[in-house]
């Protein structure tokens, strides 16, 4: 069995008169992400993930900014095809790790929502989805409210290689 491990990161400013949509889940608050797509930081972070542990290159590769193909976008379309290409490549989703970094607002009543989301898109168990959410203690452009970012760790199987 083939064993690999990918790693994303994805920050976005936090602007007012968007929507913050953080791992599928719409948070009620004051400002969004600002992005050409919704901006979800932990669902471009994951796709990021699983492509590197693919090596099938990066999200903006294959869901590039220029043009209006994505202008807007909704990034559960990201991650559905992103487990699509993974799934053709013989590619198994094992786990993912997420941290999110923001100071405010508290992730932890999304947590559970955000879970489901991303189990159901990836078509794995929600037992191996794991979200965890801090804060940099006022600390760097998270801590002064200026934009939100998430960090994942996912490991991927192929019985083929």
């Amino acid at each position: 069995m083939n064993f690999r491990i990918g790693n994303g990161y994805d920050v976005h400013r936090l602007v007012p008169g968007r929507p913050l949509i953080i791992g599928g889940v719409r948070i009620p608050w004051e400002k969004g992400l600002q992005g050409h797509s919704d901006a979800d930081v932990l669902l471009h972070a994951l796709c990021d993930a699983l492509l590197g542990a693919a090596a099938l290159g990066d999200i903006g590769h294959h869901f590039p900014p220029s043009g209006d193909t994505w202008r807007g976008a909704d990034s559960r379309r990201f991650l559905t095809r992103t487990a699509g290409l993974l799934r053709n490549e013989g590619w198994l989703v094992q786990n993912m790790d997420a941290t999110i970094v923001a100071e405010r607002p508290k992730m932890a009543p999304y947590i559970s929502a955000m879970r489901g989301v991303i189990s159901e898109d990836l078509g794995i168990d929600i037992s191996a989805v794991n979200i965890k959410a801090t804060t940099t203690e006022g600390l760097g452009f998270c801590g002064r409210e200026e934009g939100i970012a998430a960090w994942v760790s996912v490991l991927i199987t192929n019985l083929e290689l």
